[in-house]
């Protein structure tokens, strides 16, 4: 069975994106393990906001992947970068995770990530938190979250004062 990892920043007060959606503040003066991560997945889940706030960066990233859209707007098209899914959450990640293939990575946003930690489908969360309080914003967690007790399996502070944080979901 397929693992699906949350590899996601927040601001030390939780937030995942100012007001706008904009992540003007994320640390981009090293790697931080992106590339290593980026090279074990095959496949990438992401919301719409989160998939239209990619496209500002410029060059589609994970051109290399098979991408997945979340929406519930049935006029939504995410092509020609990804396949847009306006189907169950639960039901479309239990038959992906059954599928061939390596890891796979839900990017965000807070409303995707929400019914991943509702249905327990997170086998992994690398959250890395970055020195800054924004004050307000898209929260990491939109919403009642039910309780799920996590291990810590690692942890990395870096001179720039962002810290890495593994958990893996408990049976």
């Amino acid at each position: 069975m397929r693992r699906i990892v949350l590899f996601i920043a927040s601001s030390l007060d939780g937030y995942i994106a100012r007001p706008s959606g904009e992540v003007d503040w994320l640390f981009t003066d090293q790697d931080y393990g992106y590339t290593d991560f980026l090279a074990e997945v095959d496949t990438v889940l992401m919301g719409r906001k989160t998939y239209e706030q990619v496209l500002t960066f410029g060059e589609f990233p994970y051109q290399e992947k098979q991408c997945f859209v979340f929406s519930q707007n049935p006029d939504f098209d995410a092509s020609p970068h990804a396949k847009t899914v306006g189907t169950d959450v639960k039901d479309f990640v239990q038959g992906l995770r059954q599928s061939e293939g390596k890891t796979i990575w839900l990017v965000g946003g807070a409303a995707l990530i929400h019914p991943f930690i509702a249905h327990r489908l997170l086998d992994e969360i690398i959250l890395f938190v970055h020195p800054i309080l924004l004050g307000g914003g898209i929260p990491l967690f939109a919403g009642e979250t039910p309780t799920q007790a996590l291990k810590l399996v690692g942890h990395h502070s870096y001179d720039s004062g962002l810290l890495r944080i593994i958990y893996q979901a408990k049976s």
